[in-house]
């Protein structure tokens, strides 16, 4: 005969309880390391980035910081995409809700301006060190810095055909490009030179650029 009492489900509870609070604290811990390795390495460099340093930025063992990792080559790459997230979340998102076109596309560069003025990353923006760093480089770093820029271009490119959709796409690309180099030199500026005005002369630049390509002739 079986004496033991029924079974209540309490110290599953409590194992449960207990299962889901370890897992949380390891995603805190896990965002934690990451959100030091971007700030690092907005500053150094992607290759700059230590386990030792990072170890003594989050109060870890050096084993500590790499145990939710494969490798520090992930832990590299985990930062780098959560850098391009708040990028998009920053810069991008805000914008989508609303019709593409004109007032869109500035609306876009406004929230991009304000990112490099008041950028989230000690270093400025993310993308551009990771740019002038990984350029000349091979492997999976410069791929994903690659394909980053790439999409990016590509969808300032879209913005811009819509805000003048008869204009041909070599137009739109061109203006794209001009935006960048407008915005990767400001960066320069605000970071290098630490310029107060740098990121009004953007704004500007920005500004005639995109009057300029939708600009339509004036009829004789």
């Amino acid at each position: 005969m079986d004496e033991r009492p029924p079974y209540n489900g309490q110290a599953s509870c409590k194992v449960s309880a207990v299962s889901r609070s370890s897992v949380q604290e390891a995603a805190r811990t896990r965002a934690r390391i990451v959100q030091a390795t971007v700030a690092r390495a907005s500053a150094l460099g992607l290759e700059g980035v230590t386990v030792r340093d990072l170890a003594g930025d989050v109060g870890m063992s050096k084993s500590g910081v790499l145990a939710p990792f494969a490798s520090r080559g992930q832990l590299l790459e985990t930062a780098f995409d959560d850098a391009i997230a708040t990028f998009r979340a920053v810069v991008i998102e805000p914008v989508l809700g609303q019709p593409r076109g004109q007032d869109r596309l500035l609306a876009l560069l406004e929230r991009w301006v304000d990112y490099l003025v008041d950028c989230p990353f000690p270093g400025g923006c993310f993308l551009t060190t990771a740019s002038v760093e990984l350029d000349n480089r091979t492997g999976p770093l410069r791929d994903r810095t690659a394909a980053a820029v790439a999409q990016w271009l590509a969808f300032l490119t879209e913005e811009a055909h819509a805000a003048r959709p008869d204009r041909a796409v070599e137009s739109a690309r061109d203006l794209a490009t001009a935006l960048n180099g407008i915005a990767m030199s400001a960066n320069q500026e605000i970071q290098l030179l630490a310029d107060p005005e740098a990121g009004a002369r953007a704004r500007r630049s920005m500004r005639a650029a995109v009057q300029g390509f939708v600009a339509r002739p004036r009829k004789r």
